[in-house]
């Protein structure tokens, strides 16, 4: 027990130490908790001796965190990113497979052989991509989402991959595929869907009654760990297994809190998997040929981020999605060691080599979050070496439209045909040289910045049209334009509840979320569609909208107090159903009478 805690207290200690620093330094907390791996572990200070068991317990949080990816996913969603999942990531794999099994069979490997190390190195790690991408809130990001694809997809393809390796080895026969074990992983997955709608969900429903958080607590460990064993059984990956859980669980009203609980687990136990990862870290061998192995991890990272770029591109992602979805995936993965390790066993491939390029993936984890860094570093000095807004002079007009996207564009066209003259400002140059093409005066510019506003007329101005896609920029935008032009009435497009709720606590009255409006006259065109009568149905659509406004004000009064919120919005669901219920009844007497 001693042991036990002097253990505990190492990984605590350092992590608390260095993460810190590693984050102050903006190098990311994975770069910190990296280090102190290194330092604690059999290569270091020697602190920690058996890193083996140690990752083994920390995978766990690599189990935690697919599950709450995937209950942010629900079925409708993972099937509308077939795509990507299977166009992006498939093309992803198969062109740097490839790449590096050409170079393998270059360096005398033979076919086999090179096409597992090829295989294995084609691979990232969800692990370190997903925890970066969490802590820069880019998960929602085109290139966030892209990445994630195509981390998915790996995830997906390592599976069978791990049940062919023996196939390939030495004495391997080919009976080891059997039909037998995809009827029980297709009966397994069965299982698991019927269970979540008829066994989990009652009894997450049982569990909740009894107010006993710490019971749910556990319940909710026992599903996460339950299924990661079961699918561990059958052959398949304990991660895919809670992924595939989250998924299932992804619309159930308990999804807020069943992520609530996990959260703690998951981020203490994904720290300690960095931990491990670094103390794993070879230092005898990366001292005793440094260049090779860092030249070897920057080649590595250079040919797999040349074709994530490339493949992003085929795929119609911009210039900027693909190259951020390139720095932030090109790091190799834990599935290679665990490849590596296989190939070993099954004589795939030299120990020397392997060992080498375990190193070199271990090194390019390390590696991953400085590219970043540096690629922050070198846009920051390009904008700073040359003028890096539009200059602004003589603009005397009534409407300023800050974003000129989908939603700042509509204004414009209205604007122009009725000759109100008005200055358009956007920030992405790529849409900027866009719009131009088509005749539209924008100018490149931040809008959140005073001098800029000044510059556009914002003290003669009427109007303030807030069309800014980036949530955060658009509240600095409005902030700014309250503090200093008082003359501007603010006409603000809301991307979602969320931000609608920061805009009217800035005093904004005007507020429109982007796909509100769309939607509710979609719907009516549905149940005009269904034979509904069209007045009723704009009747009913006029009723929904006054009830969507008047519970967005009531919401927005208890935004900060999470029972409240949940108690309002429903006894909003109670009032709509009663108060479209009336109107089917009126409905139902005029048509008798």
């Amino acid at each position: 027990m001693s042991s036990f805690i002097e253990q505990v207290l190492v990984f605590i200690g350092s992590a608390i130490i260095l993460v810190p620093i590693s984050q102050r330094l903006r190098f990311g907390s994975v770069l910190g908790y990296l280090i102190a791996g290194i330092l604690v572990g059999p290569h270091g200070f020697k602190l920690i001796h058996d890193s083996e068991s140690v990752i083994h317990f920390a995978e766990l949080g690599v189990v935690l965190l697919l599950f709450l990816i995937g209950l942010e996913i629900q079925p409708a969603k993972l099937w509308s990113m077939r795509r990507h999942l299977l166009g992006l990531g498939g093309a992803q794999i198969a062109v740097t497979s490839v790449c590096f099994t050409a170079a393998g069979m270059a360096f005398g490997l033979d076919g086999r052989a090179a096409g597992v190390i090829g295989f294995a190195l084609s691979l990232s790690s969800t692990a370190f991509a997903m925890q970066t991408l969490a802590e820069r809130n880019q998960m929602n990001t085109e290139f966030g989402r892209s990445s994630f694809a195509v981390l998915l997809m790996q995830d997906l393809v390592a599976i069978p991959a791990l049940a062919v390796i023996p196939m390939l080895g030495a004495g391997a026969r080919a009976s080891t595929f059997t039909w037998n074990a995809v009827l029980i992983d297709a009966g397994v997955l069965v299982f698991l869907m019927v269970a979540s709608r008829l066994l989990i969900r009652p009894a997450f429903r049982f569990i909740a009654s009894t107010n006993m958080r710490e019971i749910f607590t556990a319940a909710t460990l026992f599903v996460v760990l339950g299924v990661a064993v079961l699918m561990q059984k059958i052959g398949l990956s304990s991660a895919l297994g809670a992924f595939v859980a989250g998924v299932l669980l992804a619309d159930s009203e308990y999804r807020h809190e069943l992520e609530a609980n996990l959260e703690p687990f998951k981020s203490l136990l994904m720290g300690l998997f960095f931990i491990a990862v670094g103390m794993g870290v070879s230092l005898d061998l990366i001292f005793q040929r440094p260049l090779t192995v860092f030249l070897l991890a920057i080649a590595y990272l250079a040919v797999k981020a040349a074709v994530l770029y490339g493949v992003g591109k085929l795929f119609r992602l911009s210039h900027e999605n693909s190259k951020q979805m390139a720095l932030t995936i090109a790091q190799g993965g834990e599935f290679a060691f665990v490849i590596f390790g296989m190939a070993l066993q099954f004589q795939l491939g030299p120990a020397e080599s392997l060992e080498l390029l375990t190193a070199v993936i271990t090194v390019s984890m390390a590696l991953s979050p400085l590219l970043s860094i540096i690629d922050a570093k070198i846009t920051q000095a390009r904008h700073a070496a040359k003028p890096q807004y539009d200059e602004i002079q003589g603009e005397t007009p009534k409407v300023i439209i800050a974003g000129f996207g989908r939603f700042g564009q509509i204004f414009a066209r209205v604007l122009r045909a009725q000759e109100i003259p008005f200055v358009a400002i956007d920030h992405d140059p790529e849409q900027i040289e866009l719009v131009r093409r088509f005749g539209n005066k924008v100018y490149y510019g931040d809008a959140a910045r005073v001098d800029l506003l000044e510059a556009a007329g914002a003290r003669q101005a009427k109007y303030l049209i807030l069309a800014i896609d980036d949530v955060d920029v658009s509240l600095k935008a409005a902030r700014q334009a309250i503090e200093n032009f008082p003359n501007l009435k603010i006409f603000a497009r809301a991307r979602n509840r969320g931000h609608a709720f920061e805009l009217m606590g800035l005093g904004i009255e005007e507020i429109k979320r982007e796909t509100f409006d769309s939607s509710v006259y979609f719907v009516g065109r549905l149940l005009v569609h269904m034979g509904m009568d069209p007045v009723r149905a704009a009747n009913i659509i006029e009723k929904f909208k006054r009830h969507d406004e008047i519970m967005l004000v009531e919401q927005f009064k208890v935004r900060h107090d999470d029972a409240s919120m949940l108690s309002v919005s429903q006894q909003g669901v109670a009032q709509l159903a009663q108060v479209l219920s009336e109107d089917s009844t009126r409905s139902y007497v005029d048509a008798k009478n």
